[in-house]
Order: structure tokens, then sequence, then C-alpha cells
């Protein structure tokens, strides 16, 4: 099983990136679970037809009580993916990160991995600040890889400056390792030197470049990934080089 964990600052694309992976994954015939680990609840959308999927902290909070079963919170998008949400609590009350430690709990009590067998598991994460509910992908062990979202922007290298040190931390009691960095453009002066100045200095390869793409844009006004939309495309290809890397990666772990 391949487990990702896919971090960034909030708004830095990492729901983008993330369910067109997991839709390339799903075209090249994995079974795939995507969990967005985000309040805002918005990572699977766009494998869902734009349909919002209720989070598990929602039903939690509005049900009074746990989901007895994977469907009540789970739902399969484009290609079979199941989808998850964690959402956040109610705004201004509790602590998102917690929502994700009791989710993940959850997630165990169902017997998710034991029961849908996944061949891949994508973790979209919030990396503005990596509390213990944020880390808790890389510091339980769900997530073996971790794959920083990142621009060109100030805050969005600090975001990822933040994650490595957080993945550093963590390394030797032998927990999830960095893959690599995606650089997501936003057109920003000199863009690809700052992120290859910083990938050189922390020692960490660009595994994936995202070209900023009106084609993106134009399949998420749809509710669709572009996988989805248009499979073919140059755009799509980056996500199916990107995956790749990833299950080649893997090969060589396991040998």
């Amino acid at each position: 099983m391949l487990k990702v964990a896919i971090y960034g600052k909030g708004g830095i694309g990492k729901s983008t990136i993330t369910s067109n992976l997991a839709a390339a994954f799903a075209a090249m015939g994995k079974r795939v679970i995507q969990i967005g680990c985000d309040p805002k609840a918005d990572s699977t959308i766009n494998l869902l037809g734009g349909e919002p999927l209720r989070p598990v902290m929602n039903y939690m909070r509005e049900e009074d009580e746990e989901p007895e079963e994977l469907n009540q919170i789970a739902k399969e998008g484009f290609g079979g993916v199941l989808c998850i949400e964690t959402g956040g609590p109610t705004p201004g009350l509790g602590c998102a990160g917690r929502g994700i430690i009791a989710t993940f709990q959850l997630l165990e009590d169902l017997r998710l991995f034991e029961t849908y067998k996944p061949d891949v598991v994508l973790y979209d994460v919030l990396g503005d600040v990596v509390c213990g509910g944020f880390a808790a992908p890389i510091r339980e062990g769900y997530a073996e890889k971790v794959v920083i979202v990142t621009s060109g922007e100030k805050m969005a290298l600090y975001a990822a400056n933040n994650i490595f040190s957080a993945v550093r931390n963590f390394e030797d009691r032998s927990y999830a390792r960095i893959f690599g960095l995606i650089l997501n453009h936003r057109n920003v002066e000199n863009e690809t030197e700052k992120v290859q100045a910083f990938a050189e200095e922390k020692q960490i390869p660009i595994v994936g470049e995202i070209p900023r793409s009106d084609e993106i844009i134009r399949w998420e006004d749809q509710g669709k990934t572009v996988i989805e939309g248009d499979a073919d495309s140059e755009i799509s290809k980056r996500f199916f080089e990107l995956a790749e890397k990833l299950l080649e990666d893997e090969t060589e772990r396991v040998r």
C-alpha cells in the first residue's frame, strides 16, 4: 500500500493536486482512498461532481453519535476513489487538529483499510501550522511519504520550511520521509529559481511541476478533475508522471 501525505499552506492548491493525483491513480487501475484533513472539507469535491461530502466531524456533531458504517461518512467518486473529509469543529470552538485525530481513530475502529483494501491512500493536509493533529499522518504512521506543495511565494516557502522541519523531527522514529516538492506555479517573479534554491538548501528533489492553467479552472468549474475532463491533456500528463514516480519509488523501496 502506497501511503502519501500531501502538505502545503492553505490555498496553495493541495486539493487540486491531490484529487488529480487520486484520479490519475484510479485511471491507472489502482484502488484509491483520499482523505481530506482540512476544516474547509473541500479536498474531494472535484472527484464527486462538485457535490460536497458531509465531513466526519459534522456527522458526529449533528447526529450526536459516531457513525457505525463507512457509507455514512464516505462516498465513491470518479474512478471509484473512496472520498472522506475530516472537517473541523464549530468555528470558534474546539480544535481542528484534534478532529483529525478523532477521525483517524474512528476510521481504525471501522476497519477502513482492512475493508477497502486500497492500493493507494492520499492525505490532503493543511500545512500552515503543523501542530499535533495536523502532524498525525506523519507521526502516527498513517503515511510513509510526504509531498510538499509550494509556489515561489514567500509564505508558501515559509510553510514548506515548517513542514520540512516537522518531518525531520520524526525521522529518527522511522516515520514518514519527504519524497519531494511539487512546484505549483503562481507566476511570481523568479519563481522557479526561488523554489530550486529552497530545494537545494534542504536537499529535497522537485518531483513535479504544475503550470498555472485555465484548463484546471475550467474543469473544476464543472466539478471535475482535469484527469476526468481530458486525460490526454498536457496538464493531465504531469499528474500521471507524478503518480508513476510515486509508484516506482515504492517498488524500489520494497525491493
